[in-house]
C-alpha cells in the first residue's frame, strides 16, 4: 500500500486524510483480505504506517463502541465502506451531537476533538481510518455520573471501548 498517492515528506491535513481514506476505501484490493467480523469485538488491521501517516481497516458489528476518546496529537478521517457508523461529539453541559455515516460517506476530526464511534444499523460495517501524524497514544474518557470528565492515556495498539465496559 506504500504506493498510494499522498504527500510523503510531511504530515497530512484533515482534508488530505479524508481524501486518502476515501481513495483507499474505493480500492478493495488494498483492504478486502483483512475484513473479518467478530460479534464480540471490533476487528482491525493496520494497512499502512510511515513517519507521517497510518491507515487502518476496522470492522464493526452490533454494540461495538469506541467510547469517548481523542487522538492525542493526530488528526484523522474515516471513510465508510459498508454498513454505517454513528459519530458522537462530546458537548459540555448537553447531550453529544451525533451524525450517522453510511457507505460512501466520510468525516474527519482534529487532534483535540473528543468523539466516539459506534456501529449503527442492522448490518456489519467496514471503515477505513487515516491518521497524521501516526497514532502513538490516545485519550479515553470516562464521564462520571456527576458530570466530571476523566482522561486515561492509552496506547494506539489498545482496542478503544467505553471505560465503563473496560472497568466492569
Amino acid at each position: 500500500m506504500t504506493d498510494i498517492e499522498r504527500p510523503t515528506h510531511r504530515d497530512l491535513t484533515r482534508e488530505e486524510l479524508r481524501e486518502l481514506a476515501q481513495r483507499i476505501a474505493a480500492d478493495p484490493a488494498q483492504w478486502s483480505a483483512h475484513v473479518a467480523h467478530d460479534p464480540t469485538q471490533r476487528t482491525y488491521a493496520e494497512l499502512l504506517r510511515d513517519e507521517h501517516v497510518d491507515v487502518w481497516l476496522i470492522c464493526w458489528s452490533e454494540d461495538h463502541d469506541t467510547g469517548f476518546h481523542d487522538h492525542d496529537l493526530s488528526c484523522g478521517a474515516v471513510a465508510v465502506v459498508d454498513g454505517a457508523v454513528r459519530e458522537e461529539r462530546l458537548v459540555l453541559g448537553g447531550e453529544p451531537t451525533a451524525r450517522v455515516a453510511g457507505a460512501g460517506a466520510s468525516f474527519d476530526f482534529g487532534a483535540a476533538d473528543i468523539h466516539r464511534v459506534l456501529h449503527h444499523g442492522d448490518v456489519p460495517a467496514v471503515t477505513i481510518h487515516a491518521y497524521s501524524p501516526p497514532l502513538v497514544r490516545m485519550g479515553s474518557y470516562l464521564v462520571e455520573d456527576d458530570g466530571t470528565l476523566q482522561r486515561h492515556s492509552v496506547s494506539y495498539e489498545e482496542e478503544l471501548r467505553p471505560l465503563e465496559t473496560a472497568a466492569g
